[in-house]
């Protein structure tokens, strides 16, 4: 029997399997983001817990029992944490709502995301194969896959259960042993995922969760010469100090630095379809979804009729506390909130107009960090608005004349991470996800749930490499080509 999940985990830093002081001897308060209240504490690691992390992964990789696991074990292990993910669920649940404010819905959507990257890794874990490549006469040459060894994992706060689960899953099927900086700002389901990883049986030093601002931990796990691997999601400003830290190494990172992704409406777009997805795509998390649909380009014969049908549906979009389980919760921190209000202030001197507004609840707690969901038009496609990402529940919109003209707004910005085409004509909706810079696109659609089994991941500042799926697998492999000869 399973002992009950905690209301939040241990404090301090977790390595082999235990919590241990960190050695700053400080802590970080956890701000509930619905009340704007702390609630709980976690552990400021700093650069020395950090090398212990490296050292425990190191050793159970290169001496302990984890490094002689074959894959199958691997992967029952992965399948085990899946199934202790699924016993405490609801309890999981409840703590990343309180953690990142997000509807109770969302928050119990993501637990199931979690659960099923660790079981989709753990299938997979021992059918990563390599080849036989035919060659001269006399030689017989193989490819395999090995770990990369000791991978870091800088993740952040808007999804942080999903994205342990994401990045740490598959760097584990394959056999790296694995240390994990959480964002200081909501990291509490990936430090008790940790405890459940020791309960499911994962040997000392396999995972390693060292808590702590960015500037401390996260700074020093990324440059730290122990490090064969950094997988880090965050901004774009972030992601070129990490890959620079990364590069001094003369190590690989992958990267996933967000996006501005577009939702191109024609004209014989099915309407309740659209619009329901349209609204649906930039508020689900609060807007703080790096794949958000954050423009709508809508073609200009029906601009007017496409805007009345959304409007009403934006309208009765209501944001909460967790509890409540409404449409969205408050975004992650007074910071963020500020931030978002001033870009804002920005648009609407720039020109930008309100179209419609959601609502907050009565009820919601006058000091949590709630911003009302809002449409904007008359937004000028080069505009801060239209190219930067607000990381909020703000939607622009811009209208086009042609199927040329919505493929150059699209690829208009910097980024190049997701789009949507909505259009009943089959041959354009291909043509035209064809041509759209992203490394993800949907056709009459916008999302997929957790969308465990698809490759992820941006091109141009959106960041580089693919999670998600077996792709992911090959990002934290090594592939090693062994040449016999025989004659």
């Amino acid at each position: 029997m399973n002992s009950p999940v905690k209301s939040q985990p241990a404090q301090g830093v977790f390595i082999n399997n235990r919590w241990h002081p960190s050695r700053s001897g400080r802590t970080l308060a956890m701000i509930a983001p619905a009340e704007g209240e702390p609630f709980a504490a976690i552990a400021a690691g700093n650069a020395e817990d950090v090398d212990l992390a490296v050292a425990a992964a190191r050793k159970a990789l290169e001496e302990g029992a984890w490094g002689k696991l074959a894959a199958f074990e691997r992967g029952r292990l992965l399948t085990r944490l899946a199934r202790l993910i699924d016993d405490h669920a609801e309890a999981l649940a409840r703590l990343e709502a309180r953690d990142t404010g997000k509807p109770m819905k969302q928050a119990r959507a993501d637990i199931v995301a979690v659960s099923r990257y660790f079981e989709y890794y753990g299938g997979a874990a021992d059918k990563v194969h390599g080849d036989t490549i035919p060659f001269l006469n006399g030689y017989l040459v193989n490819t395999l896959y090995e770990p990369l060894g000791v991978t870091a994992h800088i993740i952040p706060w808007n999804y942080p259960a999903q994205m342990f689960g994401r990045t740490v899953a598959p760097a584990l099927a394959m056999g790296n042993a694995t240390v994990i900086k959480p964002a200081e700002e909501a990291c509490l389901v990936p430090l008790r995922l940790a405890e459940l990883a020791a309960e499911a049986g994962f040997p000392e030093g396999a995972i390693n969760v060292v808590p702590g601002l960015g500037e401390e931990a996260g700074a020093a796990l990324s440059s730290h010469r122990g490090i064969d691997f950094v997988s880090f999601t965050g901004s774009p400003e972030v992601g070129t100090l990490i890959q620079t830290a990364a590069a001094r190494n003369h190590i690989g990172c992958t990267l996933e630095l967000g996006g501005k992704s577009p939702q191109i409406v024609f004209a014989d777009a099915d309407f309740d379809a659209a619009t329901t997805s349209v609204a649906a795509a930039i508020v689900q998390n609060a807007g703080q979804t790096c794949s958000a649909g954050s423009r709508v380009l809508i073609e200009r014969k029906v601009w007017d009729r496409f805007l009345a049908d959304l409007k009403p549906k934006f309208e009765k979009i209501r944001a909460g506390t967790p509890e409540m389980d409404l449409d969205l919760g408050p975004v992650i921190s007074a910071g963020q909130k500020s931030r978002i209000e001033a870009m804002l202030k920005r648009a609407e001197a720039a020109g930008a107009k309100v179209l419609a507004t959601g609502a907050i609840a009565p009820g919601a707690p006058a000091g949590g960090f709630f911003v009302h969901p809002t449409i904007y038009h008359h937004v000028a496609p080069t505009s801060e608005l239209a190219c930067e990402e607000v990381f909020g529940p703000v939607l622009a919109a811009m209208p086009f004349d042609s199927e040329e003209e919505a493929v150059a707004l699209a690829n208009s910005t910097d980024y190049g991470l997701v789009a949507g085409v909505w259009s009943t004509d089959g041959a354009r909706a291909i043509r035209v996800a064809r041509k759209v810079r992203v490394g993800q696109v949907f056709v009459n659609g916008y999302g997929a749930g957790g969308g465990i089994e698809l490759p992820f991941g941006g091109m141009k500042k959106s960041g580089h490499g693919r999670e998600k799926g077996f792709e992911a697998l090959y990002e934290f492999g090594a592939l090693k080509t062994m040449i016999v000869r025989h004659n």
